[in-house]
């Protein structure tokens, strides 16, 4: 995980420091917009970070402020990022073969302040555009057929969604338009494989963002597995904080529900940075569990696939990649996973792999949809 960090400072680092030198290069001769950008661009870079050190030591106005104004920055610096190496790409060409108009290079200052607001304005639109997509949630529905093995069971209704990572960012008012929309489906379960909280218990406590958690009320429960995020932000007060608003949380263990199927879930693989003790296999995770009953199993992360299948799993459900979440980052996904997104089946195994309903980072999506999935079991 230390590596991760360093990874991590090191290209946003980087990133940040090559976006602000070439900015700076687009305002020579305007001292008091190359005052104005400065300012600008090191609050909205550092704010995300500082909000994670001082947590709920900023008063709660002043915190939820830095953290929008951080989460934000995320996108605003992708895509400023490629509209500026876009334009490094055009000015390479142009030393190779010359193909600039004569306007270009007579007016050197001119053409660098205009490129510098049309880059500005487009990201800006850009960034505005995935914020509204990121509040359109998608209702997917998904039918399937499995065994029953020895169950009493002939239908399942699951609702399932992952990756909420509530924060004063992603709210209480978000979340009540997702249980909303979960109640609408009328599941029999509801099972939300990871991150499903990204802060502290005390802040999320101070606008009550989980209360309406409580409002779910499917036939069998409210399952959730543990994400990389509930590790990240403090596992032990994720935990209680979601039990405290009507979720089980299942840790390396397996229920069985009405004596008609079986619900285990894994520890996310990040137990094995955080923790002294490693996450169990899935094997370990079914001591006790009669295979001949279905088994919906839940994984945060979607890797090693044919574990599942080759203990007998009926359905895993996963989350973890948002599907990149915004362009170009979703072509990073599909090349690591073998589902970036979807369905798919292995065997005799199904997986549903989650965009997720929520976002992290930046509350914005191009690319990716946020979702609650419907899926509907037949078994025979």
């Amino acid at each position: 995980m230390a590596i991760f960090f360093i990874i991590f400072f090191v290209v946003y680092g980087s990133a940040n420091f090559y976006l602000i030198y070439r900015g700076l290069e687009a305002l020579t001769g305007y001292p008091v917009l190359k005052i104005i950008y400065s300012v600008v661009f090191i609050v909205a870079a550092l704010s995300y970070i500082f909000t994670r050190f001082v947590n709920e030591r900023l008063p709660e106005g002043l915190y939820d402020f830095l953290l929008w104004v951080g989460s934000l920055w995320f996108a605003f610096m992708l895509y400023f990022f490629l509209w500026v190496i876009f334009i490094d790409l055009l000015r390479l060409a142009n030393y190779i073969i010359p193909f600039f108009p004569a306007f270009v290079k007579d007016n050197i200052a001119v053409t660098k302040i205009i490129t510098f607001s049309v880059v500005l304005v487009s990201t800006c639109v850009i960034v505005f555009a995935g914020y509204l997509n990121t509040r359109k949630i998608n209702m997917k529905t998904i039918e399937i057929t499995a065994a029953k093995g020895s169950a009493d069971i002939d239908s399942l209704n699951i609702v399932m969604a992952s990756d909420f990572h509530l924060t004063p960012v992603n709210d209480g008012k978000l979340l009540k338009q997702i249980v909303e929309k979960m109640n609408s489906l009328k599941p029999d379960i509801i099972l939300l494989p990871g991150d499903i909280v990204d802060e502290k218990g005390k802040i999320l406590d101070r606008k009550k963002i989980g209360a309406a958690f409580e409002k779910l009320k499917p036939k069998y429960g409210i399952y959730a597995s543990t994400g990389n995020h509930e590790y990240i932000s403090g596992v032990k007060q994720g935990i209680e904080y979601m039990e405290r608003h009507g979720i089980n949380v299942l840790r390396d263990t397996s229920i069985k529900i009405d004596d008609k199927f079986y619900i285990a879930a894994r520890e996310d693989r990040s137990k094995n940075n955080f923790s002294k003790s490693k996450r169990k296999t899935i094997n370990e995770v079914l001591t006790g569990v009669d295979k001949n009953y279905p088994i919906i199993l839940l994984d945060h992360t979607p890797l090693q696939l044919e574990e599942a299948m080759n203990n007998d799993i009926t359905l895993q459900l996963s989350g973890h990649t948002h599907h990149g979440q915004m362009f170009p980052i979703n072509l990073i996904t599909k090349a690591i996973y073998e589902i970036s997104w979807g369905y798919l089946k292995k065997g005799n195994t199904h997986y549903y792999v989650s965009s997720g309903v929520g976002t992290w980072g930046p509350p914005v999506r191009l690319g990716s949809r946020s979702e609650i999935v419907n899926i509907k079991i037949k078994f025979e």
